[in-house]
Protein backbone atom coordinates (compact mmCIF):
# COMPACT_ATOMS: atom_id res chain seq x y z
CA UNK A 1 0.00 0.00 0.00
CA UNK A 2 1.38 3.47 -0.70
CA UNK A 3 2.24 6.08 2.26
CA UNK A 4 0.08 9.17 2.45
CA UNK A 5 0.80 12.18 1.22
CA UNK A 6 2.10 14.60 3.36
CA UNK A 7 -0.88 16.86 2.86
CA UNK A 8 -3.06 14.01 4.00
CA UNK A 9 -0.93 13.11 7.34
CA UNK A 10 -1.98 14.24 11.19
CA UNK A 11 0.23 17.36 12.29
CA UNK A 12 2.55 15.14 14.83
CA UNK A 13 2.62 12.63 11.78
CA UNK A 14 3.92 14.91 9.28
CA UNK A 15 6.77 16.17 11.97
CA UNK A 16 7.71 12.01 12.56
CA UNK A 17 8.31 12.03 8.61
CA UNK A 18 10.69 15.15 8.77
CA UNK A 19 12.63 13.90 12.37
CA UNK A 20 13.14 10.35 10.12
CA UNK A 21 14.34 12.14 7.00
CA UNK A 22 16.88 14.40 8.79
CA UNK A 23 17.90 11.71 10.52
CA UNK A 24 18.51 9.99 7.21
CA UNK A 25 19.93 12.90 5.99
CA UNK A 26 22.95 12.94 9.27
CA UNK A 27 22.92 9.52 8.29
CA UNK A 28 24.44 9.84 5.17
CA UNK A 29 26.93 12.69 6.06
CA UNK A 30 24.33 15.92 4.21
CA UNK A 31 24.09 17.58 7.99
CA UNK A 32 28.54 17.47 8.07
CA UNK A 33 28.92 21.37 6.90
CA UNK A 34 24.85 22.40 7.77
CA UNK A 35 26.82 25.42 10.22
CA UNK A 36 28.22 26.59 7.17
CA UNK A 37 25.26 28.18 5.67
CA UNK A 38 24.85 30.45 8.69
CA UNK A 39 28.47 31.93 7.63
CA UNK A 40 28.82 35.31 6.16
CA UNK A 41 31.75 37.54 4.99
CA UNK A 42 29.95 40.81 6.48
CA UNK A 43 29.63 38.61 10.20
CA UNK A 44 31.55 41.49 11.86
CA UNK A 45 30.34 44.73 9.72
CA UNK A 46 28.52 46.32 12.87
CA UNK A 47 29.98 44.66 15.66
CA UNK A 48 33.37 44.58 14.97
CA UNK A 49 34.04 46.58 11.95
CA UNK A 50 37.68 46.99 12.19
CA UNK A 51 38.44 43.53 12.87
CA UNK A 52 40.48 42.60 9.42
CA UNK A 53 42.61 45.97 10.06
CA UNK A 54 42.98 44.48 13.84
CA UNK A 55 44.37 41.33 12.50
CA UNK A 56 46.77 42.68 10.02
CA UNK A 57 48.22 45.15 12.21
CA UNK A 58 49.06 42.18 15.04
CA UNK A 59 50.32 39.94 12.17
CA UNK A 60 52.78 42.24 10.44
CA UNK A 61 54.34 43.66 13.62
CA UNK A 62 55.04 39.44 14.64
CA UNK A 63 56.11 39.60 11.41
CA UNK A 64 58.70 41.76 11.66
CA UNK A 65 60.94 39.14 14.29
CA UNK A 66 59.46 36.01 12.78
CA UNK A 67 59.83 35.38 8.74
CA UNK A 68 58.39 31.82 9.11
CA UNK A 69 55.27 33.23 11.11
CA UNK A 70 52.48 33.86 8.21
CA UNK A 71 53.16 29.50 7.10
CA UNK A 72 52.96 28.48 10.86
CA UNK A 73 49.50 30.58 11.06
CA UNK A 74 48.20 28.95 8.04
CA UNK A 75 49.02 25.57 9.47
CA UNK A 76 47.63 26.28 12.65
CA UNK A 77 43.92 26.59 10.64
CA UNK A 78 44.53 23.57 8.89
CA UNK A 79 45.30 21.26 11.94
CA UNK A 80 41.88 23.40 13.76
CA UNK A 81 39.63 22.23 11.15
CA UNK A 82 40.81 18.66 10.46
CA UNK A 83 39.83 17.92 13.82
CA UNK A 84 36.24 17.88 15.28
CA UNK A 85 36.03 20.93 12.66
CA UNK A 86 37.15 24.59 12.53
CA UNK A 87 36.27 25.34 16.55
CA UNK A 88 39.56 26.68 17.91
CA UNK A 89 39.95 23.55 19.83
CA UNK A 90 43.61 23.15 18.50
CA UNK A 91 44.27 26.70 20.82
CA UNK A 92 42.81 24.89 24.01
CA UNK A 93 45.55 24.11 26.86
CA UNK A 94 46.01 21.00 29.30
CA UNK A 95 43.41 21.65 32.35
CA UNK A 96 41.16 19.45 33.99
CA UNK A 97 38.28 18.71 31.52
CA UNK A 98 40.96 19.15 28.48
CA UNK A 99 43.56 17.02 26.83
CA UNK A 100 44.79 19.58 24.47
CA UNK A 101 45.71 19.41 20.82
CA UNK A 102 48.86 20.90 20.90
CA UNK A 103 51.02 18.04 22.68
CA UNK A 104 48.89 15.14 19.67
CA UNK A 105 52.29 13.88 17.89
CA UNK A 106 51.88 16.15 14.44
CA UNK A 107 51.26 19.52 16.44
CA UNK A 108 53.98 18.77 19.90
CA UNK A 109 56.79 20.85 19.16
CA UNK A 110 56.58 21.52 15.82
CA UNK A 111 53.06 23.51 15.83
CA UNK A 112 53.46 27.34 16.01
CA UNK A 113 51.93 31.03 16.32
CA UNK A 114 49.84 30.80 20.02
CA UNK A 115 51.35 33.62 21.41
CA UNK A 116 50.56 35.52 17.79
CA UNK A 117 46.72 34.05 18.12
CA UNK A 118 47.00 35.50 21.99
CA UNK A 119 48.02 38.86 21.07
CA UNK A 120 45.30 39.23 18.16
CA UNK A 121 42.73 38.17 20.54
CA UNK A 122 43.38 40.67 23.03
CA UNK A 123 43.71 43.60 20.72
CA UNK A 124 40.31 42.31 18.89
CA UNK A 125 38.71 42.20 23.37
CA UNK A 126 39.95 45.54 23.65
CA UNK A 127 37.98 46.90 20.33
CA UNK A 128 35.10 44.89 20.21
CA UNK A 129 35.09 42.96 23.80
CA UNK A 130 33.21 39.64 23.27
CA UNK A 131 32.90 39.43 19.73
CA UNK A 132 35.03 37.77 17.41
CA UNK A 133 35.37 34.14 18.32
CA UNK A 134 39.07 32.26 18.37
CA UNK A 135 37.80 30.27 15.40
CA UNK A 136 37.26 32.95 13.47
CA UNK A 137 40.85 34.75 14.29
CA UNK A 138 42.40 31.85 12.96
CA UNK A 139 40.67 31.83 9.74
CA UNK A 140 41.10 35.57 8.90
CA UNK A 141 44.76 34.92 10.30
CA UNK A 142 45.91 32.34 7.69
CA UNK A 143 44.11 34.33 5.09
CA UNK A 144 45.74 37.67 5.70
CA UNK A 145 49.09 35.34 6.56
CA UNK A 146 48.48 34.23 2.63
CA UNK A 147 47.96 37.66 1.04
CA UNK A 148 50.83 38.80 2.45
CA UNK A 149 53.02 36.21 1.63
CA UNK A 150 51.86 37.18 -2.13
CA UNK A 151 48.89 34.80 -2.42
CA UNK A 152 45.35 34.99 -3.01
CA UNK A 153 42.45 36.98 -1.73
CA UNK A 154 39.49 35.66 -0.81
CA UNK A 155 36.38 36.33 1.14
CA UNK A 156 36.70 34.44 4.35
CA UNK A 157 32.92 33.26 5.40
CA UNK A 158 32.78 34.34 9.17
CA UNK A 159 30.65 33.70 12.57
CA UNK A 160 32.02 30.93 13.76
CA UNK A 161 32.01 29.67 17.43
CA UNK A 162 34.43 28.41 19.68
CA UNK A 163 34.37 24.96 20.88
CA UNK A 164 34.20 23.99 24.46
CA UNK A 165 36.36 20.05 24.07
CA UNK A 166 39.33 19.14 22.39
CA UNK A 167 40.01 16.05 21.07
CA UNK A 168 43.36 14.30 20.94
CA UNK A 169 42.73 10.94 19.35
CA UNK A 170 42.03 12.78 16.33
CA UNK A 171 44.45 15.22 16.42
CA UNK A 172 47.09 12.36 16.18
CA UNK A 173 45.58 11.32 12.97
CA UNK A 174 46.19 14.39 10.90
CA UNK A 175 47.15 14.59 7.30
CA UNK A 176 51.13 12.97 7.87
CA UNK A 177 54.31 14.40 5.72
CA UNK A 178 54.78 10.22 5.94
CA UNK A 179 51.41 9.11 4.30
CA UNK A 180 50.91 7.80 1.18
CA UNK A 181 48.44 8.73 -1.92
CA UNK A 182 45.56 6.60 -0.85
CA UNK A 183 45.89 7.70 3.05
CA UNK A 184 46.08 11.65 2.09
CA UNK A 185 42.69 11.23 0.25
CA UNK A 186 41.16 8.83 2.69
CA UNK A 187 41.74 11.63 5.61
CA UNK A 188 40.45 14.96 3.21
CA UNK A 189 37.60 12.91 2.23
CA UNK A 190 37.13 11.64 5.64
CA UNK A 191 36.39 15.38 6.68
CA UNK A 192 33.79 16.30 3.59
CA UNK A 193 37.20 17.92 1.14
CA UNK A 194 37.80 16.61 -2.59
CA UNK A 195 39.90 14.06 -2.57
CA UNK A 196 41.87 15.57 -5.45
CA UNK A 197 41.34 19.18 -6.26
CA UNK A 198 40.93 20.37 -2.66
CA UNK A 199 44.31 17.99 -1.58
CA UNK A 200 45.95 18.90 -4.32
CA UNK A 201 45.46 22.91 -4.03
CA UNK A 202 45.69 22.98 0.22
CA UNK A 203 48.65 21.01 -0.16
CA UNK A 204 50.22 23.82 -2.00
CA UNK A 205 50.61 25.73 1.20
CA UNK A 206 53.51 23.83 1.46
CA UNK A 207 55.36 26.66 -0.71
CA UNK A 208 56.00 28.63 2.48
CA UNK A 209 57.33 28.28 5.70
CA UNK A 210 60.25 25.63 7.28
CA UNK A 211 59.92 21.41 7.86
CA UNK A 212 61.73 19.59 10.89
CA UNK A 213 64.23 17.30 9.98
CA UNK A 214 62.43 14.60 11.68
CA UNK A 215 60.11 14.75 8.61
CA UNK A 216 62.10 14.70 6.27
CA UNK A 217 65.38 12.22 7.11
CA UNK A 218 63.10 8.70 6.55
CA UNK A 219 63.13 10.03 3.21
CA UNK A 220 66.85 10.14 2.66
CA UNK A 221 68.16 7.27 4.62
CA UNK A 222 65.47 4.65 5.39
CA UNK A 223 62.48 5.14 2.91
CA UNK A 224 59.43 2.63 4.12
CA UNK A 225 62.32 0.80 6.18
CA UNK A 226 64.16 0.26 2.73
CA UNK A 227 67.44 1.19 4.10
CA UNK A 228 67.56 3.47 0.73
CA UNK A 229 66.33 6.85 0.12
CA UNK A 230 62.87 7.62 -1.55
CA UNK A 231 63.30 6.96 -5.18
CA UNK A 232 61.29 9.43 -6.38
CA UNK A 233 63.31 12.18 -4.89
CA UNK A 234 66.12 13.52 -7.50
CA UNK A 235 69.38 13.33 -6.75
CA UNK A 236 70.61 16.47 -6.52
CA UNK A 237 68.00 17.73 -4.10
CA UNK A 238 68.66 14.19 -2.19
CA UNK A 239 72.35 15.71 -1.40
CA UNK A 240 70.96 19.12 -0.57
CA UNK A 241 68.57 18.20 1.83
CA UNK A 242 71.45 15.37 3.30
CA UNK A 243 73.55 18.50 3.86
CA UNK A 244 70.90 20.02 6.08
CA UNK A 245 69.57 17.11 7.13
CA UNK A 246 72.71 14.42 8.10
CA UNK A 247 72.17 11.01 8.99
CA UNK A 248 71.77 11.04 12.92
CA UNK A 249 71.71 14.73 13.18
CA UNK A 250 69.47 16.86 15.01
CA UNK A 251 65.67 15.82 13.97
CA UNK A 252 64.63 19.78 15.29
CA UNK A 253 66.85 21.16 12.81
CA UNK A 254 64.67 23.70 10.42
CA UNK A 255 65.07 23.60 6.16
CA UNK A 256 62.48 25.49 3.79
CA UNK A 257 59.73 23.47 2.70
CA UNK A 258 59.91 25.27 -1.08
CA UNK A 259 63.79 25.57 -1.68
CA UNK A 260 62.78 28.30 -4.33
CA UNK A 261 60.75 30.59 -3.08
CA UNK A 262 60.86 29.73 1.08
CA UNK A 263 59.09 32.37 2.27
CA UNK A 264 56.86 33.74 -0.51
CA UNK A 265 53.32 32.45 -1.09
CA UNK A 266 53.63 31.11 -5.44
CA UNK A 267 53.00 28.29 -7.15
CA UNK A 268 56.94 27.37 -7.32
CA UNK A 269 55.57 24.06 -5.00
CA UNK A 270 54.29 22.35 -7.95
CA UNK A 271 57.52 22.94 -10.10
CA UNK A 272 59.40 21.31 -7.71
CA UNK A 273 57.22 18.40 -7.34
CA UNK A 274 57.68 17.87 -11.35
CA UNK A 275 61.31 17.83 -10.69
CA UNK A 276 61.17 15.41 -8.31
CA UNK A 277 62.05 18.43 -5.50
CA UNK A 278 58.85 18.06 -2.85
CA UNK A 279 60.66 18.24 0.35
CA UNK A 280 58.09 16.05 1.85
CA UNK A 281 57.19 11.90 1.21
CA UNK A 282 53.33 13.43 1.19
CA UNK A 283 54.14 16.38 -1.52
CA UNK A 284 56.19 13.91 -3.96
CA UNK A 285 53.05 11.13 -3.58
CA UNK A 286 50.71 13.93 -5.80
CA UNK A 287 52.97 13.76 -8.79
CA UNK A 288 54.79 10.36 -8.11
CA UNK A 289 52.10 7.78 -6.72
CA UNK A 290 51.67 5.36 -9.78
CA UNK A 291 48.47 6.08 -11.45
CA UNK A 292 47.82 9.32 -9.13
CA UNK A 293 44.68 10.67 -10.43
CA UNK A 294 46.40 14.05 -8.90
CA UNK A 295 49.39 14.24 -11.64
CA UNK A 296 47.47 16.11 -13.91
CA UNK A 297 46.13 18.53 -11.26
CA UNK A 298 49.91 19.38 -10.29
CA UNK A 299 50.87 19.65 -13.90
CA UNK A 300 48.19 22.08 -14.17
CA UNK A 301 49.03 24.43 -10.84
CA UNK A 302 52.82 24.04 -12.42
CA UNK A 303 51.46 25.70 -15.63
CA UNK A 304 49.41 28.38 -14.23
CA UNK A 305 49.38 30.39 -10.73
CA UNK A 306 46.41 31.99 -11.51
CA UNK A 307 44.81 28.80 -11.96
CA UNK A 308 45.95 27.19 -8.27
CA UNK A 309 45.31 30.71 -6.65
CA UNK A 310 41.73 30.16 -7.83
CA UNK A 311 41.43 26.97 -6.57
CA UNK A 312 43.52 27.62 -3.40
CA UNK A 313 40.88 30.28 -2.55
CA UNK A 314 38.18 27.95 -3.13
CA UNK A 315 39.59 24.86 -0.85
CA UNK A 316 40.32 27.16 1.89
CA UNK A 317 36.53 28.59 2.32
CA UNK A 318 35.53 24.66 2.12
CA UNK A 319 37.72 23.78 4.37
CA UNK A 320 36.93 26.63 6.92
CA UNK A 321 33.56 24.89 6.57
CA UNK A 322 34.60 21.97 8.29
CA UNK A 323 31.40 21.40 11.00
CA UNK A 324 31.42 24.51 12.16
CA UNK A 325 29.61 25.72 15.42
CA UNK A 326 27.14 28.42 14.99
CA UNK A 327 24.26 30.34 15.92
CA UNK A 328 24.17 29.41 19.89
CA UNK A 329 26.48 26.21 19.60
CA UNK A 330 29.60 26.78 21.48
CA UNK A 331 31.20 30.32 22.91
CA UNK A 332 32.76 33.23 22.03
CA UNK A 333 36.33 32.58 24.28
CA UNK A 334 37.44 35.78 26.35
CA UNK A 335 40.66 33.83 26.04
CA UNK A 336 41.61 31.30 23.29
CA UNK A 337 43.73 28.99 25.40
CA UNK A 338 40.17 28.05 28.19
CA UNK A 339 36.74 27.51 27.89
CA UNK A 340 34.93 30.76 29.63
CA UNK A 341 34.45 29.99 33.22
CA UNK A 342 37.72 27.86 33.62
Amino acid sequence: MAPPSPRGMLPSSRRLVAVLLLAAAAALGFGVRAGAAQLCAEYYDRTCPGVHRVVRRVLKKAHEADARIYASLTRLHFHDCFVQGCDGSILLDNSSSIVSEKFATPNNNSARGYPVVDAVKAALEKACPGVVSCADILAIAAKISVELSGGPRWRVPLGRRDGTTANITAANNLPSPFDNLTALQHKFGAVGLDATTDLVALSGAHTFGRVQCQFVAPRLYNFSGTGRPDPALDGGYRALLSLRCPRGGDGSALGDLDPATPDAFDSSYYANLGARRGTLQSDQELLSAPGAPTAAIVGRFAGSQKAFFRSFARSMVSMGNIEVLTGSQGEVRRNCRVVNGS
